[in-house]
Formats: C-alpha cells, structure tokens, sequence
C-alpha cells in the first residue's frame, strides 16, 4: 500500500464576501436557495493558510452554492471543490517559466495522473483568471520536467535530489522520483491537460524544446511498451508481502502476444496487472494520441519535425493501437454481448472486472475514449455495474466500484462520482450524489474508499482528487441537470 503521512487538519472558516461570478454558463437564476449554515461551517483552511485563490473559482462557488437546496450539500461542495488550490498547490517562478508541485493530499509527491486529474475541473474557468492560467501553465511544466526525469516513473518529489523510501525496490530508481511504477496514464494525463489549455487559451508558450523531447519520450516509452521485438527496459519488483506492489518472472510480468496494444505493468490504482495489455489505458492512449495529432497539426505547431512526430510516430502508433484493440480488446461475453476487456495477453486470455481508479471502464466517456450512448459501452457497463464485476460492492452504506488496492468491500467515491459524470439518467444521478451526500463520514470530505456497510470505515482522510471530482461532478450537474440540486432531499 502507499504511505499515509501529513494528514491535514481543516479548521477554517471561510472568509465572506465573495462576488458572485457573472458567466453565462451559471447565469440561471431560477434556482436560489438561501439557508442558515449553523451546522455546516466550512472545513476550508483560513484564507490566509490557504495555497493558492482564485476569483473565477470562488465565484463559482457562491454561484453554485445558491442553486443548492441541500444545506449539507452545499457545504460539501464548498469545501471540496478547492480543495486542490486550497491545500496540495505549490507554485512559483523558475528560470523564468511557472512552475507548479502538485500533491495528492497525505502523500508529499506529484503523480502525473492526480496532478492532472486535480487541476482538471478548473480549466473552464482559466478565460476568466489570469493567475488560474498560470497555475496550470506550471502544471504542464513540471509535468514536462518530471517525463524528461523518467517517462516509466509514475510519482515524483518537488525536489529533484530527494531520495525516495521505495530507494530499494528492483527497478532503475533515481533521486527525484518517489515511485517507478509503469502506467500508461501517468503519460497520458499530461498530453490530456496541454491540449485542453491548449484549447481553451489557444496558447503554445509552454511547447517549447523540453515540451517537445518530453513528447518524443512518450512516444518511444509507448513504442517501447508494444514489445514487438523484445520486452523493453522496464522492469519491476519490490519486496513486499502485498501481491498487487509486485511484478512476476523477473519484474517484466505474464507473457503478452504483441499486437499493437501497449503493455501496462500496473494499473491507475498503483497495483500491478494480470495480463499487461490494460484495455481502458490504451483506449486512453489512443484518444491523446488523437490529440498530439491534432496539436502538430495545428499552423503554429506544424513545422518538420512535429509533422515528423505526428505521421511518423504519433498517428502510426495511434494506428497500431486501435487494431490491436479491435482485434483483441473486445470480448463476446455470454450474458452481456460484446463488451470491452479489462485485460487480455493477446493470445485469446482476458480479465474481466473494473476498478475504481482512473482510467477505468466506466469512467471511458470522462476521458472522451468512448461516447456514452456507445452500446458496446452501455453493454460494459451494466457488467461494471453488477455481480458479475467481482469488485462492485453493495452493502448498507451504498453500491459502487473498488478495487483490490483498499481491499474486500471497499467502495470509491470515485467510482459513484464517475457513474454520475457519465449518465444521462437524472435518476441515477441524483442517487449517487445520494450516496454522497451519506458516506463522507461526518468529515465534510470525500475518501479514497469506505466499507460498504459502514461509512465511518474509511482510506485517506485527505485525497484531493476525490474532492476535486466531486465538486466537478456538482458544476456539471448545476449546469445539465440543475433541477436535481434543487431537490432539498436528495
């Protein structure tokens, strides 16, 4: 398991008045609740304890806030939405350009999946903030610094000459990274982060030379992780008693057939796979994929060598990937049709469950890899959402996806936020936000899982991410569904 250390205490009251933000996309005013917040005190550290504050953001809060009916709700929302600013940001200026350390809450180290996942549900909102811009301008930088560190490290520390306390585990460790686990997604949430500020800024100032070898990176690693002619560089293992932190024949994993798909030796979750060919990360890779296409395409990227990048490397390994997909990625399963594998080996095998990290099956239209009404996703999805997936729990405290990285019975938050973000059935969404609303354990915070029939039972007191994608999941819904916050009972 991951080390749990420098849990936060969140005393604070939150400071008033705020101006309420006046954009279009929360202009409805149909829906105004005002009610006394007496038991509800916000848990947000003091304003002058807190990381980093941004006008748009906190605009929106009291935007949002007032099409809330729940008092409960409300506070919950207030609370995890900026959590990501408000406690695991450290930015400032180096060599000229912005940089900004992202931690995921109790653990002092930046995953290039969490730090982009954290700062995500900020980026409709950088039109309207300039220091927002920058912030996440940072984040593109010091994710840049850490791929050209090392594409297969998964987590790093601020301070590249920090020496990790995995220092022992069998793998080519180097100070600067905390933990060299392989995950597809560790690469592919950066691209995912520059091409959308890429898309709402329109600019290009932090694509320069570093930006550019972190991308060829990417692309070798990924080529690399194909295996058509030998097993790569990478290899993994760690003395430990827990099965999922280590890798087997000699830290390279189960035999894997190539095909075109790429070899994922760990899961989003941190824990290692089954069979190496992870589905829902190469449907992942090959949607930014898509995306690097798409930037070297564009006037002020097109010069020859991104064209290079994008014929060569790029749009050819996007290729390969979509035919092994098709090829070896999707499964006939007797009860639910065709559906979408969790793993396969490429030589017929397959694992089929879900997990609740990111990506995982469900949350695939999230991350734009499938459309929602897809039916071979609607058929995937009615597995993850049942018996049949052996890590869907249901119990007292509520029903969604774990995983074996918190154990038996557990439940994500995530796994419920994700459900809702990805539903067109307002019913079910409001009984995940339900859900919610039950399992924070009286904390006023979302947690990495709790016990299925108890609540109180629960990992990770501070997990920003979850926080983050919880008040995502509250500005999408005051936004598509605005009727569901608007019921006092949910």
């Amino acid at each position: 398991m991951q080390s749990r250390r420098k849990f936060i205490k969140n005393t604070g009251i939150l400071s008033a008045g705020l101006v309420a933000m006046q954009s279009q996309v929360f202009a409805s005013e149909s829906s105004v609740f005002n009610f006394p917040m007496k038991d509800f005190v916000s848990n947000r550290p003091p304003l002058a304890q807190r990381k980093f504050t941004s006008k748009a953001i906190e605009a929106a809060i009291v935007r949002i806030k007032k099409q809330i009916a729940n008092p409960e709700l409300a506070w919950l929302f207030e609370n995890c939405f900026p959590n990501t600013l408000d406690t695991t940001v450290d930015f400032e200026i180096i060599d000229g350009k912005p940089d900004t350390y992202v931690i995921t809450g109790d653990i002092d180290a930046m995953w290039l999946r969490d730090s982009t996942a954290q700062i995500w549900p900020y980026l409709p909102f950088v039109k309207e903030d300039a220091k927002l811009r920058e912030l996440i301008k940072g984040v593109i930088n010091r994710q840049t610094k850490c791929i050209l560190l090392d594409p297969y490290a998964n987590a790093f520390y601020k301070d590249f000459n920090e020496i990790s306390e995995w220092k022992d585990d069998i793998t080519q460790m180097q100070p600067g990274i905390h933990e060299r686990k392989w995950e597809i997604d560790s690469l592919c949430y950066p691209i995912r982060l520059a091409h959308e500020y890429w898309k709402k800024t329109g600019d290009i100032s932090m694509f320069d030379a570093d930006w550019k070898k972190a991308m060829e990176l990417v692309l070798q690693t990924f080529k690399e992780q194909q295996r058509w002619e030998n097993k790569g560089p990478y290899t993994f293992q760690r003395n430990t008693a827990w099965a999922t932190d280590g890798v087997p024949l000699s830290g390279y994993g189960y035999p894997i057939k190539p095909c075109g798909l790429i070899v994922s030796t760990f899961r989003p979750s941190d824990d290692s796979t089954l069979f190496g060919f992870l589905i829902p990360s190469n449907m992942f890779a090959i949607e930014v994929l898509g995306y690097l296409v798409g930037m070297f395409s564009s006037p002020k990227l097109n010069d020859d060598e991104h064209k290079q990048l994008r014929d060569i490397n790029a749009n050819a390994l996007k290729q390969q990937v979509e035919k092994g997909l098709q090829e070896q990625g999707i499964i006939v399963h007797p009860k639910f049709g065709k559906i979408i594998a969790f793993e396969v080996n490429g030589y017929g095998s397959f694992h089929m469950m879900d997990d609740a990290n990111v990506p995982s099956i469900l949350s695939l239209p999230y991350l734009g890899a499938i459309a929602p009404d897809d039916e071979l996703y609607l058929n995937t999805r009615k597995l993850v959402l049942s018996e049949n997936n052996p890590f869907f729990y249901k119990g007292k405290a509520g029903e969604g996806v774990g995983g074996p990285h918190t154990g038996a019975d557990t439940i994500w938050p995530m796994s419920i936020i994700l459900r809702a973000i990805t539903s067109v059935d307002e019913n079910e969404i409001t009984n995940c936000i339900s859900t919610l609303i039950k399992t924070h354990a009286n904390t006023g915070f979302m947690h990495e899982s709790f016990h299925k029939d108890d609540a109180m039972q629960f990992t990770r007191k501070w997990f920003a991410w979850a926080n983050t994608l919880f008040g995502e999941l509250i500005v999408n819904t005051s936004v598509n569904h605005p009727k569901i916050l608007s019921n006092k009972n949910i």
